[in-house]
């Protein structure tokens, strides 16, 4: 390549023959010293010359490799209960949700629990700090965990709030359900065919439309096998506590109920009963091993289905506020599991075959005509009930004793 300037042209002359001195000019020197420091000048800057036009025909070092970018943060989400997680009932069963979650997304996700939250203002409290610890999805499990979850919202609209069993939605805040009226339905038909007094048993929580739906399906599924049945109802005004549990389900043992079903969150009721040698189904989840002989079936919830779709929502960023998902036997949330060997094969088939009218949508349980105790007509005949109707239920159906109390 041709450097960038021309070589001085003394130095393409050999040898060297000092030029004619001109007039008033002082002659170059011929100082043999001074004559090799110019060579070697030259010959410096010559070389300096060829380097740098050498260096224009190298490539252009590798560019450094660009920094990783940063994994994604996990999605925090907490679940709050209000009982202990335990192991069994209705925390128990909303915490086997939480574990599909963890086991479904891995390190996608982060999650944490808060059991045994009281409802009012402490669940305000816990849900405050669940956020400052940077949670950004909350999932509520408590129907009294509603206001609270109401108030926080306003509060936090990045935050995605998901409560259970509620009514109260917000552009952040969803509700979610479980059709819990549809197993009960069963286990009552499945008592109706197993009671030998013709009195049911039901140990209630709180006055809550969830909680008479449930007594009332219980009923009307045993009086499709006997219309002459009575349920009898013992209220404890609390979701967990085993020893008014206990005694609840003593007190209708003793008033002549022989097959028990409870709206609570322990295994207290059906262990009771199997003390007094009577029969009984478990709650919320699978409770066949603390039945012992009593256990009939445990009419379950199956959160987990409902979690990993909300979850995924929140990951892939579609999850959407002001939405109300009830899902029951047809989506597989609910069920009644673990049926006993000592109900005749004739009616665990008619069981099966109810359920499979309740996927297929040919069967509802709240089928008009529903009569209530003073035998008013509270749904005409053939009419189905819509959730705006089952979310108003305030009433005993016809053949429940008991009274319903003021809600606090």
């Amino acid at each position: 390549m041709r450097p960038a300037h021309p070589l001085p042209r003394v130095w393409r002359q050999a040898p060297y023959a000092p030029p004619l001195p001109t007039p008033g000019v002082p002659a170059m020197s011929t100082d043999p010293r001074k004559r090799t420091f110019l060579r070697f000048a030259a010959g410096a800057l010559g070389a300096a010359t060829l380097a740098a036009c050498g260096r224009k025909d190298e490539p252009a070092p590798a560019a450094a490799p660009a920094a990783a970018a940063p994994a994604a943060e996990p999605l925090k989400a907490a679940w709050i209960y209000v009982g202990p997680v335990g192991n069994a009932g209705w925390s128990y069963a909303h915490d086997q949700g939480r574990k599909a979650v963890e086991a479904a997304f891995g390190d996608k996700v982060k999650t944490t629990f808060v059991e045994s939250v009281p409802e009012g203002a402490d669940t305000e409290r816990v849900l405050r700090d669940l956020i400052a610890q940077g949670h950004t999805m909350i999932f509520g499990t408590s129907f009294g965990f509603m206001e609270a979850m109401v108030k926080v919202a306003q509060d936090f609209p990045n935050v995605r709030f998901e409560h259970a069993t509620g009514y109260k939605t917000a552009p952040n805040l969803n509700v979610y359900d479980s059709r819990f009226y549809q197993d009960t339905y069963l286990a009552g038909l499945i008592a109706g065919h197993m009671t030998k007094s013709g009195t049911l048993g039901y140990v209630a929580s709180v006055p809550i439309p969830e909680v008479l739906r449930n007594i009332n399906a219980y009923t009307l599924g045993a009086q499709s096998v006997r219309p002459d049945i009575r349920t009898r109802v013992v209220w404890t005004h609390s979701w967990y506590d085993p020893p008014k549990e206990t005694e609840a389900a003593q007190a209708l043992l003793n008033a002549g109920a022989d097959v028990l079903l409870q709206n609570t969150d322990s295994p207290a009721v059906i262990q009771a009963v199997d003390k007094a040698g009577k029969l009984a189904f478990g709650w919320d989840s699978d409770m066949s091993e603390f039945g012992g002989n009593a256990h009939l079936g445990s009419c379950i919830a199956d959160w987990s289905h409902y979690y990993k779709k909300a979850v995924q929502a929140a990951l892939d960023g579609s999850w959407k506020g002001g939405q109300v998902t009830r899902w029951g036997v047809p989506e597989g949330q609910n069920d009644l599991i673990k049926l006993s060997e000592k109900i005749p094969a004739e009616v665990r088939a008619q069981v099966e075959a109810i359920k499979a009218k309740m996927k297929d949508g040919s069967f509802d349980v709240f089928t008009g005509p529903v009569v209530d105790v003073a035998g008013k007509e509270r749904l005409a005949a053939g009419t189905r009930a819509d959730d705006a109707w089952m979310g108003g239920i305030d009433f005993f159906v016809k053949g429940v004793e008991g009274q319903i109390p003021a809600s606090k």
